[in-house]
C-alpha cells in the first residue's frame, strides 16, 4: 500500500501542476495522510478512511476561498444589470441573418431570439441571458412595462382622496 499511496501522491501533484487552476490538490494532501498512516502500520480501512476524509474537508473548507483568490484581475462589468429588463428591438432580429439589435437601459445591445423566431424592430423583449457580446431575448406580446404604473393615492383640488 506504501507504494500505491505514494504513486497517487504523486500523480495528483503531476496533474496539480499540469493545470492552471486548482484541480487536484485535496487529493494530493488526502494521499499524503494515507500515505503516513501506511507508514505507521495503519490497517487499509483507516488509510482508505483517512484519504477520503481528509480530501473531502479540505476539498469543502478550501474550494471557495480558492475560487474566490484564484483569478483576482476579473473585473465585474455589470452587464448582468440587463438581465430581465425589457427592451425594444431597434433593428430586427434574424438568427440566421445575423442581424438584430436591441435597446436596454439607454444601452444598444447586439441581440439574438431565444426562440428562433424573427422579431421586427419596434416590437418589445426581454432579456433573458448574454452570450459572449450578445444579448439573447425573448418576444413580449403584448408589451410589458418594466416597471409598474405609478399607483400612489393623490389628493384632487377638494383636498380628497382619488
Amino acid at each position: 500500500m506504501l507504494i500505491i499511496w505514494l504513486a497517487l501522491f504523486v500523480v495528483f501533484l503531476i496533474v496539480e501542476a499540469a493545470t492552471v487552476g486548482l484541480a487536484s490538490i485535496w487529493f494530493a494532501a488526502g494521499a499524503l495522510v494515507a500515505l503516513i498512516c501506511t507508514a505507521f502500520g495503519g490497517p487499509v480501512w483507516l488509510q482508505v478512511g483517512l484519504f477520503v476524509v481528509v480530501s473531502g474537508v479540505t476539498l469543502f473548507f478550501t474550494r471557495p476561498l480558492a475560487k474566490k483568490y484564484l483569478n483576482p484581475n476579473r473585473k465585474a462589468t455589470n452587464a448582468d444589470m440587463v438581465l430581465t429588463k425589457v427592451g425594444t428591438v431597434t433593428e430586427a432580429i434574424d438568427n440566421i441573418a445575423g442581424t438584430g439589435t436591441v435597446s436596454v437601459g439607454g444601452k444598444l445591445w447586439s441581440a439574438r431570439s431565444l426562440t428562433g423566431e424573427v422579431l421586427d424592430k419596434g416590437s418589445y423583449v426581454r432579456a433573458d441571458h448574454i452570450e459572449g457580446v450578445k444579448l439573447i431575448v425573448l418576444p413580449l406580446d403584448p408589451p410589458q412595462p418594466e416597471e409598474p404604473e405609478d399607483t400612489h393615492i393623490t389628493e384632487n383640488q377638494e383636498g380628497g382622496e382619488q
